[in-house]
């Protein structure tokens, strides 16, 4: 982060003659830098740079806009919280003939009014962007008497001073545990609160059945910060506080904390007590409690649907990993604000969101899963390997090239047959392994790559189906011909926002429509997930891509930073996937991105993203520009670059499937 620079009051800063005012700007054309903020690049250096090494494809000059002094800011809004040292800052003049300081930075204004800014954000006790523009004239000085000021306020994090002498101020907002939690006995809790550096504070618990008082010292995390650092690069690093407090940290059995447990803080002849929050016990004599997964949100999703799934996560609120099937029996260990921590076998514990569960009475018994069979079923498009298991099981499958590994939880298997019916050659191979008592993994090995696959619960057999798609017949010399394209145009609801208020959802509607264009062209069926600028839900946009059967995903974006990310240092185009199938997809669609949008090379990202979590068919989100960037934003209005970007996108999934077909191919079309 560039150092903060010292600001003077707002309220000085309105005082300030416009006479100061315009040498000050003055003195900025001449020499000044865009950010004032450190060492940041220039837009112009940081616009050769990419240019440079995307092989010299630049964006298009940006049409002047003359006419009146309008400010308009669209980061930040006002009464944002920003919690970063420094931001981006951008909007619009409204007339690129202006000299513009916020501040009192000079920022660069482009030729149709926008800008764009990297600035330290104001101190809590002044949280105020001041934006101060004013005219140029014919010769490019400032002229007097056309000039326009404003304010945007912000919030900043403020924390109450706990300073190191007088009365002992401890900040009580800060103890934790707080709320309700429900957790094992023998598991560990974080104890913390926020007090004086030379402050001492431990925790003090008596025990219910003996009444003996344990103490639990807690430490300085800043103490443990620098030990670390100074252990991984040989020195000490600076640990001062200067009177605004620091946190105190460390753990304790969850049993060890009761209704009278307190945190004491401790200075000379001052303490202070704070009581803690009491988990709710999980007891070893306590009843297993059982739930079963449901999915609550709504949408396109039916009961009997399968692209209806329940999130777990490792952490609570953490990345998706286990999509599991709504009916699946879980038992239920531990709570921790809205999210509820399941166990799917000895070995794993995950979380789902509470709504997503219903409760099994009191008393209910664990299901048991024994698999005495596999059965293996061709059809026309796919191959079904049907897992009987008398209940559904909780699962995770992971594609690796030419195998779908099944990890099936608190599942045993003893198969005395699996059949595998209609001697089709797709599945190679059945295998399975006991990794644990209540745990296997099934390994299907097929002949050629995966393309897609699904996963459903047969209730007639009482099965888990794996159901694994063939890899469409591809024409080498069309290659999207017969096949169905699914084209997003993302967003609304939400999206970035350009300088001069060009939202995302406007800007990549036309891209899309001139994508699903030259998809036809090749004599693809297209399906686009919203022709208007009408919002559609992100979760109802893969649901309608399944069910239009597509084979491929393609998802148009313009990117964004979040707050506190210095876009000069990091924009560039990316694609993005989620399951490993994708990779060549988004590799072959960033490869024509790159030949003609020409911005810096960001490259391929795996990334967490709903849109792209369903398996039966390969997706791709492409970011091709940032359209927070004054220069970017223009370029996308253009119908050339709508066109430039629609048909990299086109290209790049046009040379994916024909690199399928070969891969097919050669393998002998075994799954045909």
């Amino acid at each position: 982060m560039p150092p903060r620079a010292t600001s003077p009051s707002s309220a000085a800063r309105r005082a300030a003659p416009l006479a100061a005012l315009a040498a000050l700007l003055l003195s900025a054309c001449a020499g000044g830098t865009q950010s004032g903020a450190g060492d940041a690049p220039t837009p112009a250096a940081e616009a050769a740079d990419a240019a440079a090494s995307a092989g010299g494809t630049s964006l298009p000059a940006i049409p002047p806009v003359n006419g009146p002094i309008a400010i308009r800011v669209q980061n930040p809004v006002p009464n944002a919280y920003l919690g970063v040292d420094s931001t981006f800052v951008f909007g619009t003049i409204g007339t690129g003939d202006t000299f513009l300081r916020i501040n009192d930075t000079p920022v660069e204004v482009a030729p149709n009014g926008a800008f764009l800014a990297w600035l330290p954000t104001p101190p809590a006790s002044d949280p105020v962007y001041s934006f101060d523009a004013v005219r140029k004239n014919a010769n490019g000085a400032v002229a007097t008497g056309d000039s326009v000021h404003t304010t945007i306020r912000v919030r900043r994090p403020s924390s109450r001073p706990l300073p190191d002498t007088g009365a002992l101020l401890v900040d009580s907002n800060s103890v934790s545990p707080g709320g309700s939690q429900r957790v094992r006995a023998d598991e560990y809790v974080r104890v913390s609160v926020r007090a004086p550096d030379n402050a001492t504070v431990w925790l003090r618990a008596t025990d219910a059945s003996t009444r003996e008082v344990r103490t639990v010292p807690l430490v300085r995390a800043r103490d443990v910060a620098a030990t670390t650092e100074q252990a991984a690069s040989g020195s000490a690093a600076s640990t001062t506080t200067a009177g605004t407090g620091t946190l105190f940290y460390g753990e304790a059995r969850a049993d060890q904390l009761s209704a009278d447990t307190r945190l004491v803080i401790a200075r000379s002849r001052d303490t202070v007590r704070l009581p803690v929050g009491v988990p709710q016990l999980v007891l070893p004599t306590t009843p297993r409690r059982f739930g079963v997964l449901r999915n609550h949100t709504g949408g396109l999703v039916a009961t009997s649907d399968t692209d209806q799934v329940v999130i777990a996560r490792p952490v609570p609120d953490g990345f998706y990993k286990w999509s599991l099937l709504p009916g699946t029996q879980v038992e239920l260990t531990g709570v921790q604000g809205g999210q509820t921590r399941v166990r799917l076998d000895s070995q794993l514990e995950t979380w789902v969101t509470t709504g997503d569960i219903v409760p099994l009475p009191d008393g209910a018994p664990a299901v048991r899963r024994v698999s005495g069979g596999l059965r293996v079923l061709p059809s026309a498009e796919w191959v079904d390997v049907i897992v009987p298991t008398g209940a559904r099981p909780a699962f995770l499958v992971e594609p690796d090239t030419h195998r779908l590994v099944v990890t099936l939880y608190d599942t045993q298997f003893s198969p005395e047959i699996s059949p595998l019916i209609g001697n089709d050659p797709l599945v190679q191979q059945l295998s399975w392994e006991p990794v644990a008592t209540d745990r296997t993994v099934l390994t299907v090995r097929l002949s050629e790559p995966v393309f897609g696959w699904l996963m459903l619960w047969d209730d007639a057999r009482r099965a888990l189906v794996l159901r694994v798609r063939r890899i469409p017949d591809i024409n080498p010399r069309r290659p999207l011909a017969g096949l169905t394209i699914a084209v997003d145009a993302g967003h609304p609801p939400g999206g970035a926002t350009g300088a001069t208020g060009l939202t995302e959802a406007d800007a990549v509607l036309p891209v899309a429509v001139k994508l699903a264009e030259l998809l036809r062209e090749r004599g693809a069926t297209v399906f686009m997930t919203r022709t208007t600028r009408e919002a559609v839900g992100l979760t109802d946009r893969p649901v309608m891509t399944r069910r239009a059967n597509a084979h491929a995903f393609l998802s148009v974006h313009l990117n964004a930073f979040a707050d506190g990310t210095n876009p000069y240092v990091n924009h560039g185009t990316s694609t993005l996937f989620f399951h490993q199938p994708s990779e060549p997809l988004a590799r072959a669609i960033q490869t024509e991105l790159m030949q003609r949008i020409g911005q810096r090379d960001l490259g391929i990202h795996y990334q967490n993203l709903a849109i792209a979590r369903p398996t039966w068919y390969p997706s791709a989100l492409a970011e091709g520009l940032f359209l927070m960037f004054p220069d970017q934003e223009a370029a996308i209005k253009r119908a050339d670059w709508q066109e430039r970007y629609a048909r990299s996108i086109a290209d790049g999934v046009t040379e994916y499937f024909r690199t399928l077909g070969a891969q097919s191919a050669q393998s002998g079309g075994a799954s045909r």
